[in-house]
């Protein structure tokens, strides 16, 4: 019987850390140390953030692949996103790694997505590093921070062996690491000699025939799908002979057109991969997330990747406004499903399903933030359509009904902690913790439910003029907390179609903010406005003021309008109720009733009160 070996030529690395710790910024002075670049090369900061979103934003959206070499041992890095909506991309890549880097802030310590994308490396049973970055901040607390790890660890169940984890000090920025504080800060050296140290190689049996995990898919003009994973047993070489076994068993023949190896940034054609590489196998079409590509004459397919289930359901539907096709080219919901689908196969936290209206379906994913991330990548590409306001997945328990809570930590100044629970508190949230520290700041933390979450962090920047910091991960499923309004304003609705005229609007601004501005093309159902109290109302954009022959006594007033804030995805996703949609182009985001016909939308209004 034969045993288990490493690779030690190998050594698979996942950076894991809470959104903005300095994931992709370390791996950045990683390239530049171990000679991916050239000496006099001129590089972007944040180089494995290719997407325009993630540079945009400042955040990793997806998990991606890269390779540096040290002193003869190849390394392959896996940059994974830190926002919880995103776990789905950890999920996956986690399935790739031996080993994992937590980095951690040296002033903010472990966040609610450090304990997320921990408990997964811990239950995965990988190898942990602790790096604690960004030393050099005026208010730094290394150590308080390294003790407040080791409780996030003893929390998590961690194991004898995975609590004797190696600490490491970093400034990702200046690419240095040091064992202890005192030492003198030169390279990334200590870095590279831990990793390679303390991290086991790729485990893989002599014995067994060639099995790859599927954990992501890529794709190419010239080669059609290509499927990214690891390989666990055995070796493959290009133009081989293979199989894809999918999640129903099935077998489906494929031949290895082109081999593919990373090599720093990029990727590298190869005749032969060996057992543990992370590869990239092109000539199947037909393949997805976790299925098992092995030899013909032994197909054993490995265990899928399995990931959470989706906490949030939108509705994604074809705009059916009078505006309908003048700023999109995609516009058909065939061709809606057909991308949604496509999103599907390569994000795996994201489900789609057809709903029972024609032309409209149902996307399910991880929070509200992913979803704004697909809805902006759609516009983009040229798509134009209408989607719902986000809801919660509930679950059902024994005849109860059962919904996600979370738990929330929020950091603001002490001056704004009473508003802050009072908001939280209407919105059926507990706290479970206040700790003062007596720095003017308080660290709150609350059990909320994940629907009282949707649409209060604008409402919370405002509350905290911007100065307040709110995390969540999900804690479990509790029974259903009760009914709380969503929203304490009701819609200014516009009741015919024209463009907006600045003295109409003028004379609207006592009603409430406005959405629209001078010019702006509006139609009736369209929400030009939030009105100040909690009913909506009919209005009239387009009226102009009268004109006669008669001589005014003094000159006429200029028409000074409030500057109108840019409506944002996330905004509008935030500001909307269950009778309304967002309309999304790639020029404009709107928003609008879902019924638009004035008069029936007050039959239905009607019709539902003499229901009850």
């Amino acid at each position: 019987m034969s045993t288990a070996v490493h690779n030690d030529r190998l050594r698979n690395v996942a950076i894991i850390a809470h959104v903005d710790h300095g994931k992709t910024t370390l791996v950045d002075a990683m390239f530049r140390q171990s000679g991916v670049f050239r000496a006099d090369q001129q590089v972007d900061d944040r180089v494995m953030d290719r997407m325009d979103l993630e540079r945009e934003r400042g955040i990793t959206i997806a998990a991606k692949n890269c390779a540096v070499t040290w002193q003869g041992v190849k390394i392959n890095i896996i940059d994974t996103p830190g926002h919880a909506d995103f776990g789905g991309e950890v999920e996956r890549a986690l399935s790739m790694a031996s080993g994992a880097i937590l980095l951690v802030d040296a002033s903010e310590g472990p966040l609610p997505q450090t304990r997320f994308v921990l408990r997964k490396t811990l239950e995965a049973g990988l190898k942990v590093v602790v790096v604690v970055n960004k030393i050099d901040r005026k208010d730094a607390r290394p150590q308080e921070v390294l003790n407040e790890i080791y409780d996030l660890f003893i929390d998590l169940d961690a194991n004898e062996e995975q609590l004797e984890f190696p600490v490491l000090y970093a400034i990702g920025r200046d690419a240095v690491a040091m064992h202890g504080l005192e030492d003198e800060r030169i390279d990334l050296t200590p870095l590279f000699e831990t990793i390679v140290r303390e991290m086991p190689g790729p485990l893989h049996d002599p014995a067994e025939p060639f099995q790859m995990l599927v954990a992501d898919l890529a794709y190419s003009d010239y080669l059609g799908r290509m499927a990214v994973g690891r390989v666990f047993h055995g070796s493959v070489k290009a133009k081989e002979t293979l199989v894809c076994i999918d999640e129903d068993g099935r077998e489906n023949p494929l031949r290895v057109t082109r081999l593919q190896v990373y090599e720093g940034l990029q990727l590298r054609d190869a005749e032969e991969a060996e057992p543990g590489d992370i590869v990239v196998v092109a000539g199947i079409e037909d393949v997805k997330i976790g299925d098992t590509i092995c030899t013909r004459e032994a197909p054993r397919a490995l265990p899928r990747i399995r990931v959470d289930e989706p906490t949030v359901a939108m509705r994604f539907t074809i705009n059916t406004s009078p505006l309908a096709g003048r700023e999109g080219k995609l516009v058909q919901s065939s061709k809606i499903r057909e991308r949604l689908l496509r999103e599907a196969l390569s994000n795996v936290a994201i489900r789609v399903e057809d709903s029972e209206e024609r032309d409209s379906f149902i996307v399910k994913g991880r929070g509200e933030f992913q979803m704004a991330i697909l809805i902006e990548t759609m516009r983009r590409e040229g798509f134009e359509l209408c989607v719902g306001r986000p809801e919660v997945i509930m679950r059902e328990k024994g005849g109860e009904r059962l919904e996600p809570i979370e738990h929330l930590y929020v950091d603001c100044d002490e001056v704004f902690m009473g508003v802050v629970t009072e908001k939280l508190s209407i919105r059926k949230g507990r706290m479970t913790n206040c700790a003062n520290n007596g720095t003017g700041r308080v660290r709150l933390e609350f059990s909320v439910p994940s629907r009282g979450l949707i649409g209060y962090r604008d409402e919370f920047l405002t509350d905290t003029k911007g100065t307040g910091i709110m995390n969540s991960y999900l804690e479990g499923y509790e029974p259903y907390r009760g009914d709380f309004p969503t929203r304490f304003t009701g819609s200014l609705v516009s009741d015919r179609s024209g463009n907006a005229v600045a003295y109409a609007l003028f004379n609207l601004e006592p009603r409430g903010e406005m959405f629209c501005v001078p010019g702006d093309p509006v139609y009736e159902g369209l929400i030009c406005g939030e009105h100040n109290r909690e009913n909506d109302i009919d209005v009239n954009p387009t009226k102009e003021k009268k004109l006669t022959n008669m001589r005014a006594s003094g000159k006429d007033e200029n028409v000074i309008l409030t500057p109108v804030r840019p409506m944002t995805l996330e905004r509008a996703l935030h500001f909307v109720r269950e009778d309304e949609m967002v309309e999304v182009t790639p020029q404009s985001i709107r928003l609008r009733k879902t019924i638009l016909a004035a008069q029936k939308r007050y039959q239905m209004e009607a019709a539902k009160k003499k229901g009850k």
